[in-house]
């Protein structure tokens, strides 16, 4: 079952998305929201799958919401506007609904969801070298050798190398998509190259002066990881 909410201020949207929701059983409607402020402090305390978010309200606008939803959790952008697509596609949400919301349309946007991996673009043969990311309004070079790993705060990932650290708008779906074999993530905000770890200590990765703890979550993946490798007895 796929949790979702609902933050719209336009009752005949909000009707008709709720109404989409209860015609598939694959879809659970856990709240709704007018305004995108009181789903801050919901969210804290209860998972969800996927948002239906509007983006033009008072208060608090969707896009300014976005910056408190977790790396993890899919959004649906719902807008009568379609100047804002291309801030959609820059936020890396699931996708971009435009009113009135047909209900093949509304359809096609939660099959994304469900069925991710029908929707991702088949992966390159050759293996690449470098990710470009967007930051300082250019796209910098990243060699994936030099990379030690990568931290999610919030919107943002900050790539750490030998050298620098740069700051990037990138989602970590986005990014494990885009990262070769050799990168595996060892908590929610954390991301490390496998090659680059000094030891491990006490539940926690240490590359160099870092200390990343591995969550609960990731701890038997981090495991099975590094003993197919021969890394570890």
């Amino acid at each position: 079952m796929i949790k979702c909410i609902i933050i719209e201020d336009e009752p005949l949207a909000l009707k008709q998305i709720k109404g989409y929701i209860q015609q598939l059983d694959f879809l659970s409607l856990e709240h709704s929201f007018s305004n995108a402020i009181e789903p801050i402090q919901f969210l804290k305390n209860k998972e969800i799958d996927v948002i239906f978010l509007d983006i033009e309200m008072e208060g608090l606008t969707g896009i300014e919401f976005l910056k408190s939803v977790r790396p993890d959790t899919q959004v649906i952008l719902t807008t009568a506007y379609d100047q804002y697509a291309l801030d959609a596609f820059d936020l890396d949400v699931t996708d971009y609904l435009l009113k009135p919301i047909s209900f093949e349309r509304f359809l096609k946007a939660v099959n994304k969801v469900r069925f991710p991996h029908n929707f991702k673009e088949p992966k390159r043969k050759e293996t690449p070298e470098a990710l470009f990311v967007r930051t300082n309004y250019k796209l910098q070079r990243v060699d994936f050798k030099d990379i030690l790993y990568i931290e999610g705060k919030r919107e943002y990932l900050r790539i750490y190398t030998g050298k620098e650290s740069l700051m990037t708008l990138m989602s970590f779906r986005k990014l494990m998509d885009s990262l070769p074999d050799g990168f595996i993530r060892v908590h929610n905000s954390y991301v490390v190259a496998i090659s680059k770890i000094d030891s491990i200590e006490n539940g926690e990765i240490i590359i160099g002066r870092k200390h990343i703890r591995i969550s609960k979550n990731y701890s038997k993946k981090v495991k099975e990881e590094l003993k197919e490798r021969g890394m570890m007895l």
